[in-house]
């Protein structure tokens, strides 16, 4: 049953020709059948809530987010959105393809050195999208399309997009991305949701208990962007191969962590054959039972712990968020891979198309 729409009516006047189309703005839920409960928006595809079961079977909502679409519309730090068409940063905004070189938004200063951030200053998180339910044996699902201009952002290529969520009876919201180009383009999609395994609005998520698929991470200079070296996470505060609390090392003196006020940074992970689904974290929280597992076709996944949240946004709860009460597992290319011809390639090319998969599976313990 479709849950009823943060707002009636939202029109967008898009001229084609002599015509204009009205888009309106509704929500989705997906519900399995043991509960669970995932409700998405078509405007940036944000994910609103993820209602699961602790282990005494109590439900909470675990997704940082707003209760209205003008909230998100307000301020936001991408809680929950799709991001694209380039999730993360690129160094001055800017690349060169095919001998020509292209000049994005710059969005975002982290210590006063400009950058584009997250597709720029109106990405796939800002856009309403085309939606569909869609449904087969044991699982819910919706599917979201549109179509990125040539030029958007400052991008290269008509791209044609289709994000579809899966709510399956094991317990899995799978997320599968799409898109095909007439013009090469760099590509880099995800999804940006905030967690905190406790319940949305339930202070600090620093005694979660994280582990990271990665023996590399990718370190960045004092802009956030990586040097391009793939560095060893051995005897640093990067090394989650063994599970630890979150908060364990967050306040270490590494330059690292200083450059990002705390967990801010991409992960190479391990992986036997590129593309292929393999696990790539885990988190564990103790009070609930709660437990959540990424499972990604990426080759990276950035985890980032609610850094620069600071109690003057106030989510479904009623409670503010404060500083590193979410925490984010964006499951991704390596940041500014158009600039770092060592990094796995994020450009997709005419005739290509562009395939990824991305499972968050929740159980207790």
């Amino acid at each position: 049953m479709r849950a009823p729409p943060f707002l009636t009516l939202i029109c967008l006047v898009l001229f084609n020709g002599s015509l204009a189309v009205a888009q309106q703005i509704e929500t989705f839920q997906l519900k399995n059948d043991n509960g669970l409960k995932v409700e998405i928006t078509n405007y940036g595809g944000i994910i609103t809530k993820i209602i699961v079961p602790d282990r005494n079977g109590d439900f909470a909502d675990i997704a940082l987010g707003y209760n209205t679409v003008s909230e998100y519309q307000k301020a936001t730090p991408y809680f929950g959105a799709i991001i694209g068409r380039f999730g993360n940063r690129i160094a001055n905004g800017s690349f060169k393809l095919g001998g020509k070189t292209y000049n994005l938004v710059k969005n975002n200063e982290p210590n006063g050195i400009a950058c584009h951030l997250h597709g720029g200053t109106k990405g796939f998180d800002k856009v309403i999208w085309n939606a569909k339910r869609i449904n087969k044996k044991g699982e819910q699902g919706l599917t979201l399309t549109r179509r990125s201009p040539d030029g958007e952002e400052g991008y290269p290529g008509n791209l044609d997009v289709t994000v579809t969520y899966w709510l399956t009876n094991s317990n899995e919201l799978r997320i599968e991305y799409a898109a095909s180009t007439d013009k090469a383009t760099p590509l880099n999609l995800t999804n940006h949701s905030y967690f905190n395994l406790k319940g949305d609005g339930n202070g600090t998520i620093l005694d979660h208990i994280l582990s990271l698929n990665a023996s590399r991470y990718t370190p960045v200079d004092q802009g956030l962007i990586p040097t391009g070296e793939l560095a060893p996470v051995d005897n640093s505060p990067f090394d989650w191969r063994t599970p630890h609390s979150i908060g364990r090392d967050i306040d270490s003196t590494h330059p690292q962590i200083v450059y990002g006020l705390g967990h801010d940074h991409n992960f190479a992970l391990d992986k036997s054959e590129p593309k292929t689904l393999t696990l790539a974290a885990t988190v564990y929280e103790p009070t609930s039972g709660r437990v959540m597992e990424v499972l990604t076709t990426e080759p990276g996944i950035q985890f980032y712990s609610g850094n620069f949240l600071d109690g003057s946004l106030t989510g479904k709860s009623g409670k503010p968020y404060e500083f590193r009460n979410g925490f984010c597992l964006e499951t991704q290319h390596f940041p500014d891979s158009p600039n770092q011809p060592s990094f796995p390639s994020s450009i997709l090319h005419p005739g290509d198309e562009y395939t990824s998969t991305t499972i968050y599976r929740f159980t207790t313990k």
